[in-house]
């Protein structure tokens, strides 16, 4: 089991590091000088999923989504970061979000309490499906590092579970339905939850 996952982690930086636009948006997101931050989700998502597809062409993407954790910045700098990014790299659509303060914003889109997230990886684990759930940044040395807080079978499996630990079933199902996997990457199974 460790060294599956130490074979997909090599993978997957392998897969990161043959995209220059993905290497660039890292590398933008890195000259911001945050503490804690990823670009995962869908990117990521889409980035292995073409691969194990044999896809030449890469998938389209909605955006790119940065996470980051900063307890005491407030919710206005997400949109500061994402100029900011925007400035720096243009013609991508980024989605910056501060997992320190999800609590706050689902709140107002939900009306739903849910506790503070302790970190940039606890807020990873609470993204929709397993195979989301996996983050990738640029350290100061220009390597490539990986969060999955739940390793990256779902992702390298091609598999879509729903992670229950943020989002209903409905919501899960509305986004399998939105999102076409199955039509978009046809080797993916969708499990029920």
């Amino acid at each position: 089991m460790v060294n599956t996952q130490v074979a997909y982690i090599n993978r997957l930086c392998e897969l990161v590091g043959s995209s220059d636009q993905l290497m660039a948006a890292l590398r933008a997101v890195r000259s911001l000088g945050l503490s804690s931050w990823c670009i995962g989700a869908g990117v990521i998502r889409s980035l292995v999923w073409d691969s194990l597809h044999g896809f030449q062409e890469p998938s389209p993407v909605a955006d790119i989504d940065v996470a980051y954790f900063d307890a005491g910045a407030s919710l206005e700098l997400d949109a500061r970061l994402g100029n900011q990014l925007s400035s720096l790299l243009g013609g991508l659509d980024w989605e910056v979000t501060n997992q320190a303060r999800v609590h706050e914003w689902l709140v107002n889109a939900s009306g739903q309490a849910f506790p503070p997230l302790i970190s940039l990886e606890d807020g990873l684990a609470t993204w929709p499906e397993f195979a989301t759930c996996v983050g990738v940044y640029l350290d100061a040395y220009d390597s490539l590092k990986v969060i999955a807080p739940y390793g990256l079978d779902d992702l390298f499996e091609l598999r879509i579970r729903h992670n229950p630990r943020r989002v209903s079933v409905a919501t899960f199902m509305d986004r399998v339905r939105s999102k076409r996997f199955d039509k978009r990457w046809p080797g993916v199974t969708i499990c029920s939850p």
